[in-house]
């Protein structure tokens, strides 16, 4: 059995062009179903939250929910895309256990929203990415396969079906073909999704939680020989659900594409699974073009013709979008443009913001998350949000910080704490005794003790050698368990008569 050996990412990027593509699959949070009135809450008992509308049972009709396509369009706006004056729905026939009606009503031809695009910034320039559409369409119910020990098909021993999520409104925003991104075509492709996300949070039109699947990614990558103006076939990892898994998925498609072509073999147009655990992509199906779906027009919804004043209004009333908000943050946080890069690929923006109105100085809340936090999240491998400290936690250890209850040191065993769930910051503090001790007697005498215990010490201080004064000071604060360094430091001088 032999293993492909994979080059190098400088050899791949040296010898090969990548071009990138993104297919963004939104859940909307409207809520009820796009085309029936049932809930569209996540979770619940399996196939309790259908009807026969979302069941596609003979007899039953379909009622665009006007809430998605308000949303729709607002999206379209966001993103500077035309909103057609007529669209219409259109049926994708395909057979998935997890389609009750063996198609879908989505739209083909005719979408809601066109040739759009949405700038991001990477390495402080800027990358303008193409939106081809936004359309609006129903999602699918949900597999489960049980049994196995990867919840995946291979070696389940049954497959279930949950039609729960059958329904709800989806919106698929689509970008077009992204080449000349070269090197940082992994760093591009999750720069996107992140500025996406932020846009449809701002926008308030889903929850964007991706780890609860309302909002997917499918990323198309390709790659042609260096100098070739042809394009090289295209692949589709499916269903990416984190923003560090899009730049992974990227990245180790450009690798694996390129090792297949080095041994002299070409790359088939098919979907692909994204393996979190091992960074990988294995084959899924080939991949069908859009004659293969029969597309025709759905003949049980009339066409969709948006009053130009109703969407005049809908742009008039769009919130401040991320890009004008980062920038005004920035200006009133007193950041370079340096340091405020540093704090979006960190993607800690919303984070900062939030710790800020909780009561953090912008400096106090930037240390924290661009410091102890970011780090305890690249080593836990998970995005700085899901780290398992709050904003409101943060501001709260930066006042007691403030206050000189705790210093640096002890803060960073609360925030420990804080990340282990084990309380508040104040609840911590008090439980494991990690008080900055400020009692004056109570330090003169733990003072008095290290000197003399360190009588040799104390002497070569009282001579005038003052940074000696750091090893009584490391006694006291080992006695103590939490006094102020500066504080002791202090009071060592004063009572061996030296001016510090």
């Amino acid at each position: 059995m032999s293993t492909t050996v994979l080059p190098s990412y400088d050899d791949v990027v040296e010898r090969y062009a990548p071009v990138i593509g993104l297919e963004t699959h939104v859940e909307l949070g409207t809520n009820t179903k796009m085309f029936c009135g049932c809930p569209t809450d996540f979770g619940g008992e399996p196939n309790t939250r259908v009807c026969p509308v979302c069941l596609g049972l003979p007899g039953s009709l379909p009622v665009a929910n006007k809430a998605a396509i308000e949303a729709t369009i607002r999206i379209g706006l966001a993103l500077n895309c035309s909103i057609a004056s007529w669209s219409r729905f259109a049926r994708k026939n395909y057979f998935y256990p997890d389609m009750p009606k063996n198609f879908q009503i989505s739209q083909y031809d005719e979408p809601l929203c066109v040739d759009g695009f949405l700038d991001v910034e990477v390495d402080g320039e800027m990358v303008r990415i193409g939106i081809e559409r936004v359309h609006l369409e129903e999602d699918t119910g949900k597999s489960l396969h049980v049994g196995g020990a990867t919840g995946r098909i291979q070696g389940a021993t049954e497959s279930l079906v949950d039609y729960n999520r059958a329904g709800i409104p989806l919106v698929e925003i689509v970008t077009k073909p992204i080449p000349g991104t070269g090197a940082k075509a992994p760093i591009v492709a999750r720069a996107y999704v992140t500025e996406l996300r932020d846009v449809l949070r701002t926008l308030g039109v889903s929850d964007v939680r991706m780890e609860e699947g309302s909002l997917r990614c499918d990323v198309n990558t390709s790659l042609s020989p260096a100098g070739v103006a042809e394009w090289g076939t295209r692949t589709e990892t499916k269903n990416v659900n984190s923003l560090r898994s899009v730049e992974r998925a990227v990245r180790s498609e450009m690798l694996r594409q390129a090792a297949v072509l080095d041994g002299g073999g070409r790359i088939i147009q098919e979907t692909r699974h994204f393996h979190e655990d091992s960074g990988d992509t294995t084959s899924g199906r080939s991949k069908e073009t859009a004659t293969d779906y029969r597309y025709f027009p759905e003949p049980d919804l009339v066409p969709l013709a948006p009053d130009a004043a109703w969407v005049a209004e809908l742009k008039a009333a769009l919130p401040e979008l991320p890009r004008l908000h980062r920038r005004r943050l920035q200006q009133d946080w007193g950041l370079s443009d340096h340091d405020m890069q540093s704090v979006l690929n960190a993607g800690a923006v919303e984070l900062i913001e939030q710790t800020v109105a909780a009561g953090a100085t912008p400096a106090g809340a930037r240390k924290w998350w661009l410091g102890e936090l970011s780090r305890r999240a690249n080593e836990a491998g998970v995005e700085l949000a899901a780290i398992g400290a709050s904003p409101a936690q943060v501001a709260e250890l930066q006042l007691l910080v403030d206050e000189g209850k705790l210093n640096d040191k002890l803060a960073r065993t609360v925030l420990e704490g804080v990340v282990a769930g084990e309380g508040s910051p104040r609840e911590i503090m008090a439980a494991r005794g990690l008080e900055v001790v400020s009692d004056t007697g109570a330090l003169t005498t733990a003072v008095d003790a290290a000197i003399e215990a360190n009588p040799d010490i104390a002497a070569k201080v009282r001579d005038g050698k003052v940074a000696a004064a750091g090893a009584l000071v490391g006694a006291v604060m080992k006695s103590t368990r939490g006094a102020d360094a500066k504080t002791v430091r202090s009071l060592i001088l004063s009572r061996l008569g030296v001016e510090g």
